[in-house]
């Protein structure tokens, strides 16, 4: 059952203020993490010396960190009726982590703190999402949900361009990524800054809810779509192996953050048209588009050898990226209502358990041929596409 009627405030780009200040925060957030990636994973092979091999193994353990603690957050957060102190606490260790990044100094240093700091994002998520899943209107929960995602992605389009000026400026060296990493840390401070002075937005309590039985109070219709969410999982490496090909198909450092930067505009741009079309349409629809959007990118990574067509590839998983973040959860607070946190939770903890893996057997197949790596994720995405489509009206409300 939705929140009971409020006076509403009113709406701000078309959506409750809440979702612009939330977005806000992400913005921030975004400008911070993002100037880091962008350059992390040629600064762990290129600078640094690390491995393939290696940044496979990392970059797994950094996107099962990112939802290792999803669903202890989400049930938290569900169960004290309490959002803002869960977000404010995942912003913050991610900040502190940055500050480490600072004086990180060998390859083992970065690795740890590419997986510790991924845990801040892992906790603040889930109530984050159940917060704009509550001030959002049932009927544009979706651009709600694109609006929030633009702004946290244009961030991302901010932190890559500020890392492509820094680096330009100052060369490739490491005292230039060290200011870099300063940088950033320091943004993302002042985004808890932000957080801290939106008012809370408290949800109902489920005190008596045993975190290990949670789940089967959970919408059976939310329960049968993890199944395809899980095996898509599969082939859903670490973008860094992007980064990697555009380096070996002969793009520079400073080019690959730009490419980078345009695969986010492509997220920010395509956001919210994608958000409204799943008002509109129904978000099973743009569920499935996502997935054949990804084995479209997989299989065109196979064969691509000019520039223009990575250009190409990467503006077409920046549009296929905003439908899996947004219009997921925004798909999830459809089909369950009373537990959106644990709901969102759950769905990140199980999804990021199988990102593991996916990377781990990606780094692998990357030093036999790169181009294994994606056909694997061609195939994995195919198979999610088709048990999506044949559950069918199985992955809906049951109440």
């Amino acid at each position: 059952m939705e929140r009971a009627t409020e006076k509403a405030p009113r709406p701000f780009l078309g959506v409750h203020p809440d979702v612009v200040k939330l977005g806000a925060v992400s913005f921030l957030t975004d400008v911070s993490s993002e100037a880091i990636f962008s350059v992390f994973s040629i600064f762990f092979t290129t600078i640094a010396g690390a491995s393939a091999a290696l940044l496979g193994m990392v970059e797994g353990f950094a996107d099962f960190s990112a939802s290792s603690l999803d669903y202890v957050s989400g049930w938290l957060s569900d169960r004290t009726g309490k959002r803002k102190v869960f977000a404010a606490a995942g912003y913050g260790f991610s900040t502190l982590a940055k500050f480490f990044l600072v004086i990180a100094n060998s390859v083992s240093a970065l690795a740890l703190f590419r997986v510790v700091e991924r845990l801040g994002k892992s906790f603040r998520g889930p109530p984050r999402d159940a917060w704009l899943a509550e001030v959002a209107a049932t009927d544009t929960r979706g651009y709600s949900f694109g609006v929030h995602k633009a702004m946290d992605k244009a961030g991302a389009v901010a932190g890559p361009l500020l890392a492509f000026w820094l680096l330009s400026s100052l060369g490739e060296t490491t005292h230039a990524f060290r200011l870099l990493f300063i940088g950033a840390a320091l943004t993302a401070v002042l985004a808890v800054v932000v957080l801290l002075m939106i008012g809370e937005r408290p949800g109902r309590s489920a005190e008596r809810e045993n975190i290990f039985c949670a789940w089967r109070t959970l919408d059976r219709g939310f329960r049968w779509y993890l199944l395809p969410a899980s095996v898509f999982s599969l082939a859903y490496f670490s973008f860094g192996f992007l980064l990697l090909r555009a380096y070996d198909a002969g793009f520079s450092i400073a080019d690959v953050i730009l490419l980078y930067a345009l695969f986010n505009a492509a997220f920010v741009a395509a956001s919210a048209p994608v958000g409204a079309l799943g008002d509109r349409i129904g978000r099973r629809a743009v569920i499935m588009l996502g997935y054949v959007l990804y084995a479209l990118m997989a299989a065109g990574f196979i064969f691509a050898s000019a520039k223009w067509e990575i250009v190409i590839l990467f503006v077409l998983f920046g549009v296929f990226y905003s439908i899996d973040e947004a219009q997921s959860k925004a798909f999830i607070a459809d089909i369950e209502h009373a537990r959106r946190g644990s709901a969102i939770g759950l769905y990140n903890f199980a999804t990021g358990l199988v990102y593991l893996p996916a990377s781990i057997i990606a780094g692998w197949l990357w030093t036999i041929n790169s181009a294994y790596a994606f056909e694997f994720a061609f195939v994995f995405a195919v198979a999610a596409l088709v048990i999506f489509a044949a559950l069918g009206k199985k992955i809906r409300p049951t109440a």
